[in-house]
C-alpha cells in the first residue's frame, strides 16, 4: 500500500496514488486499488470517492513501462501476469457504486486517463495533458479505454486520441466533453471535493440505482434501454430514500438523505 493511500474527509473517501515521479501503475498498486475499493464499497460511512495523483508532476502517466519487458514476445503471458490485474481494479472503479470524481492534478496520460475515465466525473487541473499516447510504444490502450473513452467523446474523437498518440488540454478535454470541469491552476482536488461532497448529500441508493441504469442501457436500442431502467426505477420508489425525499420536498425542507 505505500504507492497508494487514502484519508476520509466527512464521508467522502480521498485515494491517492503515491508512487513518484509520475505515479506509475505498477502490478502491485493495481492490486491493492482493488482491494482497497473492495473495502470502500462495503464502508457504509463512505458516501462518495475522489482519486488523485500525489505531488504536482501527474495525476498518473499510465502503466510503469519498466514492467513490459517481463511480458514482451510471444509467451509473456502479459495478460495473466499484468493487464488482468490492471483491467479488474479499473473495472471495480467503473462498476463502483458511489458517485466518483477524478481529480487530474496534473497530466493523466495512457493507463492514468483510462484510469480517470472510470470515475463518474473528471476535474482537471488547467495545466493538464490528456493523452492516449500508447500507440507511440506500439501497441494500444489495454485498460479499457478504448471502450470507455468513446462513450465520452464518440467514436471519431477517441480514434484521434488513440492513432496519433498526441495529448489535448484540459480546455480541448472540457469542449469534447472528456472533462466535466477545468480548475483553476492547483485547485482540482478543491474542485473535486465540493462536486463529491455535494453528491453525498444526493441520496446516494439513488444514485447507484442511475449509474446501473446508465449501464444497463449500453449498447442497447432506446426503447430496450428504458426497458431496462424500469425495474430500476421500481427499486427506487421502494427504497426509504424517496420517502425522504418527498416528506422533504413537501415541508419546504432540504432532504436529509443520511438519516435513511
Amino acid at each position: 500500500m505505500a504507492e497508494l493511500h487514502f484519508e476520509t474527509r466527512g464521508d467522502v473517501s480521498v485515494v491517492t496514488i503515491d508512487n513518484p515521479p509520475f505515479n506509475v501503475v505498477t502490478v502491485g498498486l493495481a492490486v491493492a486499488l482493488a482491494g482497497l475499493l473492495d473495502k470502500l464499497e462495503s464502508d457504509r460511512e463512505v458516501r462518495a470517492l475522489v482519486l488523485t495523483g500525489a505531488g504536482d508532476r501527474a495525476f498518473c502517466a499510465g502503466s510503469d513501462i519498466k514492467e513490459f519487458s517481463n511480458f514482451i514476445g510471444p509467451g509473456g503471458d502479459v495478460l495473466e501476469n499484468k493487464m488482468s490485474a490492471e483491467n479488474a481494479a479499473f473495472s471495480k472503479l467503473a462498476e463502483f457504486s458511489k458517485p466518483t470524481v477524478a481529480a487530474v492534478n496534473r497530466h493523466a496520460l495512457g493507463g492514468g486517463l483510462e484510469l480517470a475515465v472510470c470515475c463518474d466525473l473528471l476535474v482537471a487541473d488547467e495545466r493538464a495533458k490528456l493523452g492516449l499516447p500508447e500507440v507511440k510504444l506500439g501497441v494500444f490502450p489495454g485498460a479499457g479505454g478504448t471502450a470507455r473513452v468513446p462513450r465520452r467523446i464518440g467514436e471519431g474523437r477517441a480514434k484521434e486520441l488513440m492513432l496519433l498518440g498526441d495529448p489535448i488540454n484540459a480546455q480541448t478535454g472540457l469542449n469534447w466533453g472528456l472533462v466535466n470541469r477545468v480548475a483553476p491552476q492547483g485547485k482540482a482536488l478543491e474542485v473535486s471535493l465540493e462536486l463529491a461532497a455535494q453528491m453525498a448529500d444526493r441520496a446516494t441508493g439513488a444514485i447507484a440505482l442511475c449509474k446501473s441504469a446508465i449501464a444497463a442501457g449500453r449498447g442497447r436500442a432506446e426503447e430496450d434501454a428504458v426497458q431496462a431502467m424500469l425495474p430500476l426505477l421500481e427499486r427506487a420508489f421502494e427504497a426509504p430514500e424517496i420517502q425522504e425525499g418527498v416528506r422533504a420536498f413537501l415541508a419546504k425542507e432540504e432532504p436529509d438523505f443520511r438519516s435513511v
